[in-house]
């Protein structure tokens, strides 16, 4: 794990929305010394791992990034944006941003200062807020409707073994993908096949997870994404514990035999891991790859995080890291054998 701070801040810098391929192009180069990469359709990165049996395993974490596009552009350079996946608009006054026009453009979302502010102001509609280009008239000249707009925020270390950044969820769990292929190339012979499965515009519907999960046909798979961290104002049921290990997904839609492989290989090597109990769908790729051609066998595995869905997400390195085990002990025991 001695370089996975340093992947990760890399993945979460790069841009991943609406065709801009940066984000994919990065995970492309440094997934492919570890297993033989192909791409497509859209931004989505397959890798993939031979072992001694046909049975395949397919690992998935998901590339884009949340973000706006352009809908209207002002005389006065003013732009109006909607939402390119679930934004937390409370977040978006006075918030950085880069627009991608026919040249990048550093730009900023307006905000009602408190000395002018009648009352309180709702935070509903993302149609009430404006950018600022700072390049007046000029602005439609470099900014079209339909360009895209992602956040401008740097990733940071913070104390205790955690970093904050943008499009953590989910590049952490595409970062923990690389590291456990990173491990299984070392291992002198895989049990099984494996894909690792780095999907598009999960953001926008699980898009990329539908399409790839009837391509591939697995004979079972592993969603890796991110689920919510503990923090003020978050009910202690409702979330999981940053520092706390992976957490496994508990579900009726997910397979009962993985789910149940998972917990007893992280009892059994002592890997970090708390259960996340789920009603029904999971709202995470795991729900198109279960359904995908005739079926696959799916579970799920998350990292906690803070501030879902906005440029400043919290998660614990040691977190990433127990998933990290618990994902190659998996892998290296063969997966499960009721999926077969």
């Amino acid at each position: 794990m001695t370089d996975f701070k340093t992947l990760l801040f890399s993945l979460s810098e790069a841009v991943g929305i609406g065709g801009q391929s940066a984000a994919s192009d990065l995970a492309a180069e440094v997934l492919s010394p570890y297993a033989a990469v192909s791409r497509g359709p859209g931004l989505t990165v397959v890798g993939r791992m031979k072992g001694r049996s046909d049975h395949t395993i397919l690992l998935d974490a998901h590339l884009d990034e949340i973000g706006m596009v352009v809908t209207a552009v002002g005389e006065n350079g003013f732009l109006k944006v909607a939402a390119a996946g679930g934004l937390d608009l409370r977040t978006l006054p006075a918030r950085p941003v880069t627009v991608w026009g026919r040249r990048p453009v550093p730009a900023v979302f307006c905000s009602t200062p408190p000395h002018l502010a009648k009352g309180e102001e709702s935070f509903d509609d993302i149609a009430k807020l404006s950018i600022d280009t700072g390049l007046g008239p000029a602005a439609s000249q470099l900014v079209s409707p339909g360009d895209f707009v992602t956040f401008r925020q740097a990733p940071a270390e913070l104390s205790g073994g955690r970093v904050t950044g943008k499009a953590f969820d989910d590049r952490a769990s595409c970062a923990c993908l690389i590291e456990v292929a990173k491990r299984l190339s070392e291992a002198e012979a895989l049990p099984c096949n494996v894909i690792l499965l780095l999907s598009d515009q999960e953001e926008l519907g699980l898009r990329g997870a539908k399409t790839a999960g009837f391509r591939l046909r697995p004979d079972e798979a592993i969603a890796v994404d991110v689920s919510f961290g503990d923090g003020p104002g978050v009910a202690p049921h409702q979330c999981g514990k940053l520092g706390s290990g992976a957490m496994i997904g508990l579900s009726p839609t997910l397979d009962q035999g993985i789910t149940n492989r998972l917990r007893q290989l992280a009892s059994a090597k002592q890997i970090p891991f708390q259960p996340e109990a789920i009603g029904g769908a999971t709202s995470t790729n795991a729900d198109a790859i279960s359904l995908a051609g005739e079926g696959v066998p799916c579970g799920l595995i998350s990292i906690p995080l803070r501030n879902m869905h906005t440029p400043v997400e919290v998660i614990d390195l040691a977190d990433c890291k127990s998933v990290c085990d618990l994902l190659a002990a998996y892998v290296l025991s063969g997966g499960n054998k009721h999926a077969e």
